[in-house]
């Protein structure tokens, strides 16, 4: 990696500069690997051990306060794209801190996977970070524009933009948000060309990459996430693909699925379940068809993981659910 020759080289240098402790300096987290950081600092790239406390530690994007040779704590985040950790836990996984631009990422090789795209969207609002999604190997799509408008379509409020790391078709496009002062996270599932756009953007080839299977999915290369300085100034970190992306709440949901929201809020009443209620505004909406049901469908479902992963991760919300169908167990009861 280029070595960085001072902290105003660095995005985001002056707010996190102000919270080191003293006798500490600041370094960018470029890499994770266990408790040792690939960091980026005022001479350039250093590896240190972390010797913090906390929930989770440093993620990749991190700014750390370094004492010596060690990083002894993270610095306030401004933004965070956090999934919920793979498998029966409900911890948060922050997946990439301090990032302005989350590039959410999919293929145009076979059938739009447009639910994918909402669930990402989602998670990339609550990010705090604003999303774009970028949909490569358009040279292998018979018709680029038809596939786009079918994702634009359903991603509200957020360019769409198509590419190819073979012809470098829309690389530029893409180039052009990651200036100056900007720091991207590429995130999206195995085999959807993450690493070879990554390399594209670069000019160099920073990630690995691996041949097309039979079918025209791509195979997972990268392994771990990491930070790159492009030749523009800005930085964007390359993220190993998501088997499964679960949603750490409902942070993100409205942005993400802003046409149902927009229509639930002239239903008739309040506590609308957009179901048989008359003056539902959402049904008829999809009566007229101004909405596409399977965006309510999809919507309904995410609503009820994020009350799940809610009630796993909060006491409060668990109680307070329980005490919910007590109460309605009685009432039935009664009735």
């Amino acid at each position: 990696m280029p070595p960085v020759s001072d902290l105003s080289a660095l995005p985001c240098a002056v707010a996190p500069v102000s919270e080191v402790p003293e006798g500490c300096s600041a370094a960018r987290v470029a890499r994770v690997d266990r408790a040792l950081l690939t960091v980026l600092t005022a001479d350039g790239e250093r590896r240190v051990p972390w010797s913090g406390s906390g929930d989770g530690g440093p993620a990749v994007g991190d700014w750390v306060a370094l004492r010596g040779e060690r990083a002894v704590s993270v610095l306030p985040r401004r933004t965070a794209f956090v999934r919920t950790a793979a498998g029966r836990t409900s911890a948060p996984q922050v997946v990439a801190a301090n990032v302005d631009l989350v590039l959410v990422v999919d293929s145009l090789v076979g059938e739009a996977r447009l639910r994918r795209v909402e669930r990402y969207l989602a998670v990339a609002w609550a990010s705090g970070a604003t999303p774009v999604v970028v949909l490569t190997k358009a040279d292998l799509c018979p018709d680029v524009p038809a596939a786009v408008a079918a994702v634009a379509e359903d991603a509200i409020g957020v360019d769409v933009l198509a590419v190819s790391a073979v012809t470098g078709e829309g690389v530029a496009q893409v180039a052009a948000r990651i200036g100056p002062g900007c720091t991207a996270v590429m995130v999206g599932p195995s085999g959807v060309g993450k690493s070879s756009l990554t390399n594209a953007l670069a000019g160099r080839s920073v990630a690995g990459t691996a041949g097309i299977r039979a079918d025209g999915r791509g195979r997972h290369t990268t392994t771990a996430r990491e930070l790159h300085q492009l030749p523009g100034g800005g930085l964007l970190i390359d993220t190993p693909g998501m088997r499964e992306l679960a949603l750490p709440g409902a942070d993100g949901l409205d942005a993400a699925y802003a046409d149902v929201t927009g229509w639930a809020t002239e239903c008739r009443f309040r506590d609308c379940a957009h179901r048989t209620e008359p003056g539902c505004a959402v049904a008829a909406a999809i009566e007229r068809g101004d909405l596409d049901p399977a965006r309510l469908t999809a919507w309904r479902k995410l609503q009820a993981e994020a009350h799940r992963q809610e009630l796993r991760s909060d006491a409060r919300a668990r109680a307070a659910e329980t005490a919910r169908l007590r109460s309605l167990h009685r009432q039935l009861r009664a009735r």
